[in-house]
């Protein structure tokens, strides 16, 4: 029989092959890769001395093509819990050095099993995906082992948080467990996602083209919007990762954190310069967010995707808001498929877990063309109607400029349910602007008129005094209040706090059927 101490000793051996992962060796071409190890960037991520690890002696089960022969502890995922920030968080890290981090049946069960734990305890899910697809020696036990991964997604999606951060290969099968999380972040160079590789499109298309150009942070942070936010190497996206957190819930029966705050600073003068007299002079709307929300908050997501439109998260008073705002230095700030996509997932997941809205507006309309017809403009403008429709948080409007046609009810009008509605002085509130709605009504007098250029800009005027100004929709309470622009910040800090114990009973139902 063994002696307690040789006991302690097989325990101990057993735990220190398991912090190597799979050998020295490997980690050594990991870091060459300029790439930390999973138990590395476990340990980072995490509070110091929080973490706790679940299942750092499970093996797999395989003995098909002499697996039984190669062993490792952990089965190439690092799997527990700790704090971040002193708050509760669930994590899995796939080990790189261990097959490739391929996913096997026992590697997919340890995942589960702290995916079911954060569901029932309420807290968030993170995963740092570095694996090279399912491990094809177990068949169809890996790929069952993916789909109970995906189930518990859905399971957990708007109960707790989810964060993927992709920081080596992600291929096949394994992208549809980020893409159905919450936020999925990619690191530079390092990263790549996509369902087919190279060899198989150019197999199938005859494309060249390389990992990076297919499937890399960049591509996916600018051209498809898979990923939300990109990093330059492991330490940015784990810093950025704890950033995003701070901005959360832990799930979706709590509301985020509210820092301590003094009301001291609530006009802001540097507001009333920004937008211009000349109403088709572009202006980065980001300097207004700056201009409203607590200094150097701003939390941008989908930075790179569809720049027409801005969403992140910031701090107004304290207070954790989602922001939704029209950027007139791309496309004018108009409406697209993309920036719809964009700004209505990133709605849905504000109200999924209590944070605020607030939108800015200045937005000419929908951008015309057969680009954007065929590409199904209708269904997905009325994805970012629908999501503002149905949300139940807070939801405050100010339009600072533009607000035409049938963008002005879909960016979070009175009418599909916003709780509070301001405008600058000089907004426009109107079907269309003032030239194209001249040319439409006044044809006739213009046409006959003996210049029809100077007909035009009296027009022009006689319109624009009517109608394009925010005075017609105060008149009706379409618009709450008309207010200055330094008095935004105020304002905007106030009405937040008096919503802040806002209800709203829906119908009972299923689920609606939002237009997919």
């Amino acid at each position: 029989m063994d002696s307690k101490e040789n006991k302690i000793n097989k325990l101990n051996e057993r735990i220190n092959k398991a912090h190597l992962g799979g050998g020295k060796k490997r980690i050594g071409k990991q870091h060459a890769k300029k790439k930390l190890t999973a138990r590395e960037r476990v340990n980072y991520l995490m509070d110091e001395g929080s973490f706790e690890e679940i299942g750092i002696l499970v093996t797999h089960r395989t003995t098909d093509f002499d697996m039984e022969k190669e062993i490792y502890f952990g089965d190439g995922v690092i799997t527990g819990y700790g704090t971040i920030n002193g708050r509760l968080v669930y994590v899995y890290a796939q080990d790189f050095t261990v097959f490739g981090g391929a996913l096997s049946e026992t590697h997919a069960e340890k995942i589960c099993k702290i995916m079911d734990l954060a569901v029932k305890v309420g807290a968030p899910i993170v995963g740092l995906n570095d694996s090279g697809g399912a491990r094809i020696q177990e068949g169809v036990r890996s790929l069952g082992g993916y789909a109970d991964i995906f189930y518990r997604n859905v399971q957990a999606s708007g109960v707790v948080p989810q964060i993927s951060a992709i920081m080596g290969p992600c291929a096949g099968g394994a992208v549809y467990s980020p893409a159905m999380t919450d936020f999925t972040m990619m690191v530079e160079n390092t990263s790549y996602m996509f369902v087919t590789g190279p060899n198989v499109v150019k197999t199938v298309t005859n494309e060249e083209v390389t990992s990076e150009e297919l499937g890399g942070a960049y591509t996916h942070a600018s051209k498809s919007g898979v990923a939300h936010k990109t990093s330059t190497n492991d330490v940015e996206c784990l810093e950025d990762l704890k950033k995003l957190l701070s901005y959360l819930p832990q799930n979706n029966k709590e509301t985020p954190s509210k820092l301590d705050y003094n009301l001291n600073d609530e006009v802001r003068t540097v507001l009333s310069d920004i937008v211009p007299d000349n109403a088709n002079k572009p202006y980065d709307m980001h300097e207004v967010i700056a201009g409203i929300i607590d200094d150097h908050s701003f939390y941008e997501i989908h930075k790179d995707y569809a720049e027409n439109i801005i969403v992140g998260f910031a701090r107004l008073g304290g207070r954790s808001v989602g922001i939704i705002a029209n950027q007139p230095m791309f496309l004018a700030g108009v409406l697209d498929v993309n920036s719809s996509k964009k700004a209505a997932r990133f709605t849905r997941f504000c109200d999924c877990f209590n944070i605020p809205i607030l939108v800015l507006v200045d937005v000419p309309g929908f951008l015309p063309g057969t680009d954007q017809e065929w590409n199904g403009i209708i269904v997905h403008g009325a994805k970012l109607l629908y999501a503002l429709s149905e949300a139940t948080v807070p939801r405050v409007t100010v339009i600072t400029r533009k607000a035409y046609g049938g963008a002005y009810d879909v960016m979070n009008s009175k009418h599909i349910g916003a709780d509070l509605n301001y405008a600058w002085p000089g907004a426009e509130i109107a079907v269309m602007g003032a030239k194209g709605a001249s040319e439409i009504i006044f044809r006739r007098e213009i046409a006959a008129a003996d210049n029809s250029e100077e007909k035009l800009a009296e027009k022009e005027a006689e319109y624009a005094e009517k109608f394009a100004n925010p005075y017609r929709a105060a008149s009706r309470g379409f618009i709450d209040e008309v207010i200055l622009p330094e008095n935004t910040r105020r304002k905007l800090i106030k009405a937040f706090s008096m919503l802040e114990d806002k209800k709203v009973d829906r119908p009972k139902r299923k689920h609606g059927n939002i237009p997919l």
